[in-house]
């Protein structure tokens, strides 16, 4: 289930650079649940090409995300954006006003990191 996470990710973000074949290819495997072999048999290609097609994309998604972490900087910008809004609601709660400074601290480092 990760590994299937993973791949809607990367491919979210980086599928736009794949070509049209491989991105077909690719979205009826992770996307439409396909077996090898269905997509073999649809597109006229081997088996082990369908494999080997889906192998080449995993490797091609995962070395932009090594070179732009676009994937982790929007997970790391989520979790700060979950952060605030934790923070907000407690401070709703006590009126403590050293959580504006926390969230003010939290906010500069999505903005540094944009």
């Amino acid at each position: 289930m990760i590994k299937i996470v993973e791949q809607s990710m990367l491919y979210d973000f980086y599928g736009e650079l794949l070509t049209e074949h491989q991105k077909k290819i690719y979205e009826d495997v992770v996307f439409n649940d396909m077996s090898p072999s269905e997509i073999a048999r649809e597109e006229n290609i081997s088996r082990q090409g369908v494999h080997d097609l889906i192998k080449r994309c995993n490797k091609i998604l995962k070395d932009y995300e090594d070179k732009l972490h676009l994937v982790e900087r929007f997970n790391n910008t989520k979790k700060d954006v979950n952060l605030i809004k934790e923070i907000s609601n407690d401070y709703k709660v006590t009126g403590n006003l050293e959580k504006i400074d926390e969230i003010v601290e939290i906010a500069d480092r999505i903005l540094n990191d944009i």
